[in-house]
């Protein structure tokens, strides 16, 4: 399986910026300009020179154009303010944090975007709004996603201004096609670059150390700011929301990733309805840290079980967990090497892959245990309140 790992939100090493927020002091900087910006030249005072004729558009660039115009209403500017306290006075008062990107998913105001773009917001703690065209609106944090950095926001704003995005799909993309990026780059609005999917299945780390499969990967310039906005095919359809770049300086090098919108349909419905997602209960505990060690120690690859939950599928398919042996060594159980045939290796993987599962969905387990591989079928279940 071919995959290539980055690390997530602030990332400044090995090349790799993960989390495209725009920090407020940026857009100054762009905005203001410096006193040695030149004007670009023109005709002299009294030239007679007939302006060219205008330029002829084929069809490749029309079909951008519509494209654009037809998708920008459904994009949107988003700009957080943060909470912080004046120690001496104990006022709280907000500061800006930065800019990101997002677009309307229906006409009840919901508006989709990164969740590290609103990170420091969630909670309470400050402040986001939401620029359709020229109209700004004050939005709310309905849900987040931390293993799929998604969050769900809401405006209150006249429905002629709701016009939500056109979804696609994700499972069918091919390598090669035309691709479109929306967004907001150093907090300049409305920015469209163009690409091709340049690979599919990759994966990305979030934050909360879980993976993100079937990662979307493109070559349209991406840079800090298109955080949360649309990934669209050729059209118009959303395929995928722009959520990292790979990077030595920190702006776009021609590889961005994208979570896919399958990915997105299947999360957003529920931060909606719920304000949280409901991750399916396998029933087994995992210890990252013993996992690594006991598996470097056996030689294969997999996420060791520590212990097994009673009255769970995970113990109703027979999984066994690790145990002491009689001198006090750790005697492995099962170690999971693959879900439904996919390969998992960390418990950020196992994570990962189980987040595209929903309580009641039965899964094919691939096991190792002293030496021998079986499978076994577990019943997911729903989370104990």
């Amino acid at each position: 399986m071919r995959r290539a790992r980055t690390l997530f939100l602030g990332s400044l090493f090995a090349g790799v910026t993960l989390g495209l927020l725009v920090p407020t002091a940026i857009q100054k900087v762009i905005s203001s300009g410096g006193p040695g910006d030149a004007l670009p030249a023109g005709p002299s005072p009294g030239s007679t020179q007939a302006p060219a004729a205008p330029p002829f558009l084929d069809d490749d660039e029309r079909h951008t154009i519509d494209l654009f115009e037809q998708a920008a209403p459904s994009v949107a500017f988003i700009t957080t303010r943060v909470q912080r306290v004046d120690y001496f006075s104990r006022n709280v008062f907000e500061v800006p944090q930065g800019t990101g990107s997002g677009f309307l998913w229906d006409r009840q105001g919901h508006v989709v975007t990164n969740l590290h773009v609103v990170q420091g917001i969630a909670g309470g703690r400050g402040s986001a709004q939401v620029t359709l065209g020229d109209d700004e609106f004050d939005a709310t944090v309905v849900g987040v996603a931390r293993d799929q950095d998604l969050a769900v926001l809401r405006i209150n704003a006249p429905r002629e201004k709701l016009v939500p995005i056109r979804i696609g799909t994700s499972r069918d993309l091919r390598v090669g096609q035309k691709v479109n990026a929306i967004g907001n780059p150093f907090g300049l609005d409305y920015t469209l670059t163009t690409g091709i999917v340049s690979a599919l299945g990759r994966s990305i780390q979030t934050a909360s150390g879980t993976t993100i499969f079937d990662v979307v990967q493109t070559d349209a310039a991406i840079n800090p700011g298109n955080s949360g906005g649309p990934l669209l095919d050729s059209a118009g359809r959303l395929i995928g929301v722009n959520t990292a770049i790979y990077s030595p300086s920190g702006a776009s090098a021609g590889i961005g990733f994208a979570v896919p919108v399958d990915t997105v349909s299947r999360i957003v419905p529920e931060l909606i309805l719920h304000g949280r997602v409901i991750r399916p209960v396998l029933g087994v505990n995992l210890d990252e840290r013993l996992s690594s060690t006991v598996t470097r120690r056996l030689g294969i690859e997999g996420v060791l079980i520590r212990g097994v939950a009673k009255g769970t599928g995970a113990a109703e398919a027979g999984l066994e967990g690790a145990r002491i042996d009689r001198r006090g060594r750790i005697a492995p159980g099962d170690v999971i090497q693959r879900i439904d045939g996919k390969e998992v290796s960390t418990v950020g993987d196992l994570l990962g892959r189980l987040g595209g599962y929903r309580p009641g969905d039965t899964v094919t387990l691939t096991l190792w245990r002293s030496g021998e591989t079986r499978e076994a079928q577990v019943r997911l279940q729903e989370p104990s309140r």
